[in-house]
């Protein structure tokens, strides 16, 4: 009888020493479970705070003036430089110096040299037209507008440089100007003059949406 009551508590022992050895694992793994969690979610956190992140577009008020001149007239004066340097190529050149343009007697045109050059910068003045009514009319970053309207400014500071060839005179003989060199040196001041002034800040509104045309 004590044998048995002494196999039966021992039984009894035993099998609560089961029991809390599988609590103990099950346990176990619930906190590794959680934990594992709890690290993905700080991990997905840090990098939702401090992993790169889109760049923020900057809404400005954009004055008419600015607005007109650089999505509108500006491309499309520099369309017509580029008509004019590839499918007036002879106009443009007489208009440029007259003196010194040269035309084969074959084709009454320039010299073939003197044309491919001539359409290259056709293909500039296209670039410019693109630049202006395509790229600055899809964003509202000033940052943007900043960027391509500086580097516009260094090339008319390097388109008026070229000029220098014809004499001092071309950039201050208003009475001398011919319709070519109303194109290439009061109207180049006045995009110049523009985008000193939007770079400076002048006119420059309040953070709203950016107005495209």
């Amino acid at each position: 009888m004590q044998r048995r009551f002494n196999d039966a508590s021992i039984s009894q022992l035993a099998f609560r020493r089961i029991i809390a050895s599988t609590h103990r694992r099950i346990t176990t793994s619930l906190d590794l479970q959680i934990i594992a969690k709890q690290s993905h979610h700080n991990t997905s956190n840090s990098h939702r705070n401090y992993g790169p992140s889109s760049p923020q577009q900057t809404g400005f008020a954009l004055p008419f003036l600015y607005r007109f001149f650089f999505l509108v007239l500006e491309p499309i004066s520099a369309l017509v430089g580029a008509y004019f340097c590839h499918l007036r190529q002879a106009r443009y050149l007489t208009l440029l110096d007259a003196p010194s343009a040269v035309f084969t007697s074959s084709t009454g045109g320039p010299a073939l040299g003197t044309s491919v050059a001539l359409s290259q910068l056709a293909n500039m003045y296209l670039f410019f037209a693109l630049n202006e009514a395509i790229v600055l009319r899809s964003t509202g970053d000033l940052r943007v507008w900043k960027a391509v309207l500086f580097v516009l400014l260094l090339a008319d500071f390097g388109h008026l440089y070229s000029m220098k060839e014809l004499g001092p005179q071309i950039y201050y003989n208003v009475l001398g100007w011919n319709a070519g060199d109303l194109g290439n040196v009061p109207w180049v001041y006045a995009g110049a003059t523009l985008r000193i002034c939007f770079l400076a800040g002048v006119g420059m509104g309040t953070a709203a949406p950016v107005k495209r045309d």
